[in-house]
């Protein structure tokens, strides 16, 4: 393999492996995590000063007293990164030149300016050992004759190089497909899903439900003309009603396999008992309220809710410091039983994404979760917003579905959204479109949400534009 080419990079690969095994075991203490933490902040921090305009500028106030006195609980003396520092800085963000990556990503720009992503082999072995770690014992548990599917983009993006990366550590095939490309296409897409056959795919839950609707106008029945096991999904806010409706569409093991972004790589990824787990050997974590930036403290449960704040603890291209993620989570710390001893994450829908209906202000996890979880076999889903004559607003489900199979469901859906949010739902049945197609792309709320009660949004029109290429 490459890393045996490259004796740094053949050490630094081991040295995460030993890292990951021993911690996952339960071998680091607090005490040693915290110093492992410590360490790397201060180092990143300084190796970020040196070498990126933008924190150089960004960190000027701070000496390099200050920077050696940091402790990793110390965070809150340092600024933030917003979304729109990263597109304004563009390079100037980067710590390396992109000569000294493997490889270059970006984001989409759907939405804004794209920002560059490269990565250097640091900044790939720090993300890919989460993974690789994580996903063992997972994927074990469907055997060691396994044909992995990875349906997503591969254009200056790192999910089909990351996933196969990933497979190939652990010992299982990869094809890489990505329906949408004119080379592949739905039909030979699901064709050489039955030929392999594919027995794991990697890909959004949109892309789930399509390819399944891709299937089932072919004539083909996705539960028993396949062999799928197990499905890795990502990408997209996923609920646990949607989660179990892709499992049941597929007669599969469905997953929510990672939350990651272009921009902040890995931050956390599936375990094998259930949970996205944060990956605190490679990252800090901060969860804050998204109005005052203060941080949050555990409710009663001990839970955080709030906006997600990150910080890389590696020295790769791009190291961010107290990057805001825009994201909403729900984090727990690790108790008793966990498959890893580090907090558990729920990514619940984008800051901006929330919506409030009759005085209640809800994410789209949750939202998502309520609506769908009393229909089962539906092979996609929109909402719409309205607001009726009175000022009330009111909620239309629309389902791609057999109406006569989920008619138990409508009675339920209506009485529990009227307790929670105070608000009527209806639900009908159709084809909503490729728009739905696109929340990777652009948002959950842009692709699932049809908000009549204001003007459309520019990630509404960027949702409608990439459809239209896709109908």
């Amino acid at each position: 393999m490459f890393t045996q080419y490259d004796p740094e990079t053949a050490a630094l690969t081991s040295e995460l492996r030993d890292q990951f095994d021993a911690f996952i075991a339960g071998a680091w203490d607090a005490d040693e995590l915290a110093s492992h933490q410590t360490h790397k902040l201060r180092e990143v921090l300084t190796y970020v000063r040196a070498h990126s305009p933008f924190y150089r500028a960004k960190l000027a106030e701070f000496s390099d007293a200050e920077i050696s006195a940091l402790r990793s609980d110390d965070l809150s003396s340092l600024p933030f990164t917003a979304k729109g520092d990263l597109r304004t800085a563009q390079l100037d963000i980067l710590s390396r030149p992109v000569s000294d990556a493997w490889i270059f990503y970006e984001t989409t720009g759907t939405t804004g300016a794209a920002t560059p992503c490269p990565r250097t082999n640091e900044d790939t072995i720090h993300n890919n050992t989460v993974l690789t770690a994580y996903y063992r014992d997972i994927l074990a548990a469907h055997g060691d004759k396994q044909v992995i599917g990875v349906s997503g983009p591969t254009e200056l993006h790192a999910t089909g190089d990351t996933f196969g990366d990933v497979c190939r550590n652990l010992g299982h095939a990869v094809a890489k497909m990505w329906p949408y490309s004119p080379v592949i296409g739905f039909d030979r897409a699901l064709e050489v899903m039955r030929l392999l056959p594919v027995t794991g795919l990697f890909c959004t839950p949109g892309m789930a439900m399509r390819l399944a609707q891709k299937a089932s106008e072919a004539g083909l029945d996705p539960r028993k003309d396949f062999a799928l096991d197990i499905l890795m999904l990502t990408g997209e806010l996923m609920s646990p009603s949607l989660l179990e409706n892709i499992g049941a569409l597929w007669g599969a093991e469905a997953r929510n396999a990672l939350y990651a972004s272009q921009e902040a790589s890995v931050l956390a990824a599936d375990t094998s008992d259930g949970s996205l787990r944060t990956a605190p050997l490679i990252n800090l974590y901060e969860v804050i309220d998204p109005d005052t930036r203060n941080p949050v403290e555990p409710d009663s449960a001990g839970v955080r809710y709030g906006e997600l704040v990150v910080t890389n603890l590696y020295t790769g291209a791009k190291p961010l410091i107290r990057y805001r993620t825009g994201d909403m989570v729900r984090m727990t710390d690790a108790g008793p039983g966990a498959a890893v001893p580090a907090p558990a994450l729920a990514a619940v829908g984008r800051v901006r994404d929330r919506l409030l209906l009759n005085g209640h202000l809800v994410n789209g996890y949750d939202l998502e979760d309520l609506l769908l979880r009393r229909f089962r076999a539906y092979q996609d889903y929109q909402i719409t917003i309205t607001r009726d004559d009175l000022g009330k607003d009111l909620l239309s489900l629309t389902l791609k579905a057999d109406p006569d199979s989920q008619r138990s469901g409508i009675e339920q859906a209506v009485e529990e959204c009227r307790d929670v949010l105070d608000t009527h739902v209806s639900v009908g049945f159709g084809n909503p479109g490729p728009i739905t197609s696109t929340g990777a792309m652009v948002s959950w709320k842009a692709a699932r949400v049809v908000d009549l009660r204001t003007e459309s949004s520019a990630e509404h029109t960027s949702a409608e534009h990439i459809a239209a290429t896709r109908a």
